[in-house]
């Protein structure tokens, strides 16, 4: 009896096992549409911004640096005060020149007084004229040499062009010098300056007189106000960006670090997504959007970019259903099953 009801066990077993192997285990359907959720393309008028990084500078700035070579004579250098245009700030030695000048001036005399003497002769022929005109470019031969030996000694002399701060002084009395050797520099500091760039793509973003927001590192999050004075007729060729310089006001120290805030000129209504619904693409970007029920890749051009949306330029109109979530499963003419239609949300935030 024991081996009757074992056998009938294995029996019911087996036939169930046979019954599975009929039925066969569920087959996936590649034909089943996928379930997806879309956001519905409207136009928004945002306020586009655009952050760059600038460089605050002085009005004037000056490395002073004597024109010619020598010893240092005499040094007035305040250090960190307020120097007017016109001090001297240095003298070189001059003592050749000075004696070279004294020179020229005594044969000046002479040259001068053979001159009045010759026109003398002249008025009543004495002399020709060949004579007398020898004389008189003897004079002024020796005039150009004055003044020539004179602008030697001007040049043994630096002073403050502009009136400024000057800075620390780098040389000392005795020392010597020569023309590539700095004494100190001199800044303007009266009115401050503030340069930066912008990629091309944003050269809308800036125009003269505009004014732009601006917060440097010194700062404790207050932002001042710059004006942009002057742009760059040229885009540099290395980096495609627009060089632009601002009017600044602000406590702060020429090449302090400053961020700059641009807004659009022209605000217009634009074309948002979200950053995550791009696909990108090693020639282009695709968007995947509904057509008649199934799934359409769509080529696209960008532009604005916020932290969490971009502005397309190119490719969508305003109606197009834009899949926002589970397109990572759908391909070119995949069947589509929409479970949210999002519409009236705010992406750009």
């Amino acid at each position: 009896m024991r081996k009757i009801h074992l056998f009938a066990i294995s029996g019911v077993l087996l036939f169930g096992a046979c019954k599975e192997k009929l039925k066969g285990p569920d087959k996936f359907n590649p034909n089943a549409p996928v379930s997806v959720d879309v956001t519905i393309l409207e136009t928004q008028k945002i306020e586009k911004q655009v952050e760059v990084n600038g460089t605050v500078l002085a009005n004037d700035y000056v490395e002073l640096r004597p024109e010619v070579n020598g010893r240092v004579t005499f040094l007035q250098i305040p250090e960190g005060k307020l120097v007017q245009a016109g001090t001297v700030i240095a003298k070189l030695n001059d003592a050749d020149l000075q004696a070279q000048l004294l020179k020229a001036k005594a044969q000046l005399d002479l040259a001068v007084i053979n001159e009045k003497r010759n026109k003398q002769l002249l008025a009543v022929k004495g002399i020709n004229q060949s004579d007398y005109d020898v004389s008189l470019q003897q004079v002024k031969s020796i005039q150009a040499d004055v003044a020539y030996t004179q602008s030697l000694i001007d040049k043994t002399i630096i002073k403050a062009p502009f009136t400024g701060q000057i800075g620390l002084r780098l040389v000392s009395v005795g020392a010597y010098i020569n023309t590539t050797t700095t004494i100190a520099t001199l800044q303007n500091l009266g009115k401050l300056k503030l340069d930066f760039t912008v990629p091309e793509v944003y050269a809308s973003y800036v125009a003269v007189g505009k004014k732009v927001n601006v917060v440097t590192a010194g700062a404790t999050g207050s932002k001042a106000v710059a004006t942009i004075t002057a742009i760059e007729p040229q885009i540099i060729a290395a980096s495609r960006n627009l060089k632009i310089r601002t009017s600044f006001q602000g406590k702060v120290l020429p090449g302090a670090y400053a961020k700059v805030y641009l807004g659009e000129t022209n605000t217009k209504p634009v074309i948002m997504v979200p950053s995550n619904v791009i696909i990108p693409d090693s020639k282009s970007k695709q968007i995947v959007i509904v057509k008649n029920g199934q799934a359409k890749f769509v080529n696209v051009e960008t532009g604005y970019r916020s932290q969490t949306a971009v502005e397309i330029t190119k490719g969508l109109q305003v109606g197009d259903s834009v899949i926002v979530a589970g397109m990572l499963f759908v391909k070119e003419g995949s069947k589509l099953k929409i479970g949210k239609t999002l519409s009236n949300i705010d992406i750009t935030k």
